[in-house]
């Protein structure tokens, strides 16, 4: 990963152009995402990720996806099986939790190899927000529960789950989103609960997954700890909160620079995140005029971000289990039990 610059990239089609292989070669991005307009065919799907690879320059190029379960998947039925939402897993695990813990790895272990099957060996999963009454229903049945202790233990299971397929798990949205009151893609969510109150609850699914690899930040507002930048652009957030109180050293990438909770010039906003302490930004609408300015902020990774980036790749690197005989029955026959 030698000269991979502090940003991720995603592609505007189904296969790259000159312009973007030309741009990614001289910008260097540490990784890359996929979004359904990347998506036709299974075999069209591979040979990107191949090239990303390929532009990368080595193996363990981390290509990130979205494949959650339930209503966020990239990849549909053909290329991947349909799951049920991950609140799901949660309705099994108030009625059996070694059911639902088990029901939970399988997912996650299931995801890992329905993504490695064309190369992708990244996954944004789990989302351990916690979801309150009367928030917005951006979150809603994309969490596992309506507790920190479902959210934690079914998260966990989820993300090993992720690991035993070789694929990187990356937690989100730290240091939770599940109070936010709009959607950070088309505005800023403000969040004014006492930071004692975010800590009991937001904040410990976090806590107590704080040794996974790799997190995503929340564009949230938190007024009672920060009243003038959402979590992504805040020092005060990044370190008192999410390095020091949650306890997590992992990789730390921003959510999608691009969305709308975020206003301004995206070079400045790039450099206010890095400036606040994520390690890596990420922008994914390729829009290449917008990814211009973000990989201009971004510079090649160095002392603890390099360092967390290496961890993860050698989670990417690591040989795992390419079977998976029978977990699919096993899985359906749990998840048959909640309807």
């Amino acid at each position: 990963m030698t000269g991979s610059k502090a940003w991720i990239a995603a592609p505007a089609g189904l296969t790259l152009s000159q312009d973007e292989r030309r741009f990614f070669a001289d910008e260097r991005p540490w990784g890359f995402i996929l979004f359904a307009r990347n998506i036709q065919s299974g075999r069209q799907v591979a040979d990107l990720v191949a090239s990303l690879k390929e532009i990368g320059g080595r193996a363990t190029t981390p290509i990130f996806i979205d494949q959650e379960g339930g209503r966020i998947n990239r990849l549909r039925p053909p290329l991947a099986p349909a799951y049920p939402a991950p609140a799901a897993i949660g309705e099994l695990f108030a009625a059996d939790r070694r059911a639902g813990e088990r029901a939970a790895w399988l997912q996650g272990r299931l995801l890992a190899a329905d993504v490695m099957a064309y190369g992708i060996n990244a996954d944004c999963v789990p989302c351990l927000d916690v979801p309150v009454a009367g928030a917005h229903s951006v979150i809603g049945d994309r969490a596992y529960g309506l507790d920190a202790d479902t959210v934690a233990t079914l998260g966990r299971a989820v993300a090993d789950g992720a690991m035993a397929g070789g694929v990187l798990p990356v937690m989100k949205h730290v240091p939770g989103h599940g109070r936010g009151n709009a959607d950070s893609h088309h505005e800023l969510p403000r969040v004014d609960a006492p930071r004692a109150e975010l800590a009991r609850t937001d904040f410990a699914p976090f806590r107590a997954l704080h040794t996974l690899p790799a997190a995503m930040t929340a564009h949230i507002l938190y007024t009672d700890i920060d009243p003038r930048h959402p979590a992504t652009l805040s020092k005060i957030v990044i370190d008192s909160v999410i390095r020091t109180e949650i306890g997590f050293d992992g990789l730390l990438m921003s959510d999608d620079m691009s969305m709308k909770a975020l206003s301004g010039d995206l070079y400045d906003l790039s450099a206010a995140a890095l400036m606040a302490g994520c390690d890596v930004v990420l922008h994914c609408n390729g829009d290449m005029a917008e990814m211009r300015r973000v990989a201009s902020a971004a510079q090649p990774l160095s002392g603890d971000a390099r360092r967390r980036a290496e961890a993860c790749e050698a989670v990417i690197a690591r040989s795992h289990d390419t079977s998976t005989d029978g977990l699919r029955a096993e899985y359906d026959a749990l998840m048959a039990r909640v309807g």
